[in-house]
């Protein structure tokens, strides 16, 4: 396989610069698996799993992938800072059982102090050989100058309003942040690698962000959610592949139906439109959208799911699989660069 390097596949040690994310009740250990198979580098998500099942995760994937015991599983687990404030402090903390694992990577997100995790991590690999390589999501150039001169992470995730599920309401779209982040934090030997992520489905968008506009790499979320790796329900899967340009929209309505309206101040989540926003727009009250919400839950129709899902939908067309789409899109980017 011909291979474009760049600072992210020097620092994983991969042959293509592409990331799945870790999207919690989407992203799967097979999916993870297929895209480090495939020559790019694969995420689980964490949310609320318990620890044993999060073992058993990680444990699947290196099962796939069949890497011996001795060695760090080449995949990566996503973590929520909302969360791990509320599961470090219980009795069954992740972060130790994840590292205990050996994943090669770490993905923060979303917490009023992050840097504390990231403390964590670093002082449990003190105490061994193995260090684990540390992403954070950043949505603005504070964020970002935090993440990289107080917290001194390996990779920033910089997401674009346009991304799907949770973000800041605020942040700008990716064409906008991309470059103040990079202005922000000039390029010298300690930057950490800059990943681009929102929005992204084509290999020509790859090869762009690549060659023109600084990313050290990308994320893949939104265009991997109809793959058969994908958890998505079938049903799920239909919606979006019906859907079109300008599906979705970002908002706290969906997580007010779904129930999760517990995320920090700022963030809110995107999704696909459909009746949910419309009973807002009716101007009815939480209480009855929730009941329209569950009885449409009830019968099994679609019209109320909550479906996170980014601008990158509108590149899906079939159900093809986690492998070939990475593939294509790499192909496609190396196409779209010689041209360049």
């Amino acid at each position: 396989m011909a291979s474009m390097k760049t600072k992210l596949t020097t620092l994983l040690g991969t042959k293509i610069p592409i990331v799945s994310a870790p999207m919690y009740y989407a992203s799967t250990p097979e999916m993870a698996a297929a895209a480090t198979g495939a020559g790019a580098f694969g995420f689980i998500a964490a949310g609320f799993t318990p620890s044993t099942t999060l073992i058993k995760e990680i444990q699947a994937v290196r099962s796939i992938l069949n890497t011996p015991p001795e060695s760090p599983v080449p995949m990566g687990v996503g973590l929520l800072g909302w969360i791990l404030d509320m599961t470090e402090e219980s009795d069954d903390p992740r972060i130790p059982a994840v590292l205990a694992e050996r994943p090669q990577a770490i993905w923060f997100a979303f917490g009023v102090d992050l840097g504390k995790y990231v403390k964590m991590v670093r002082e449990y690999d003190e105490k061994r050989d193995h260090k684990t390589i540390i992403f954070v999501i950043v949505n603005n150039i504070e964020e970002a100058k935090r993440a990289a001169e107080e917290w001194k992470v390996d990779v920033l995730v910089v997401q674009g309003n346009e991304a799907g599920g949770h973000g800041r309401g605020d942040a700008p779209f990716l064409q906008t942040l991309l470059p103040s982040v990079l202005t922000a934090i000039p390029d010298s030997p300690s930057r950490p690698v800059i990943l681009a992520a929102g929005g992204i489905s084509t290999g020509t968008q790859i090869a762009s962000l690549l060659t023109k506009h600084g990313a050290d790499g990308v994320v893949l979320g939104s265009r991997l959610l109809c793959t058969p790796e994908c958890m998505y329900s079938s049903q799920t899967k239909e919606v979006i592949l019906s859907s079109g340009v300008s599906c979705t929209m970002r908002s706290t309505v969906f997580d007010e139906v779904n129930r999760t309206a517990m995320w920090p101040e700022g963030i809110n989540g995107r999704a696909i439109v459909n009746d949910i926003v419309q009973d807002q727009k009716e101007g009815l009250l939480l209480d009855e959208r929730l009941k329209r919400h569950d009885q449409s839950k009830a019968k099994g129709e679609s019209d109320r799911l909550v479906i996170w899902a980014g601008d990158a939908v509108a590149g899906i067309e079939d159900g093809e699989s986690t492998q070939s789409i990475i593939l294509g899109l790499y192909q496609d980017a190396l196409s779209a660069a010689i041209d360049v």
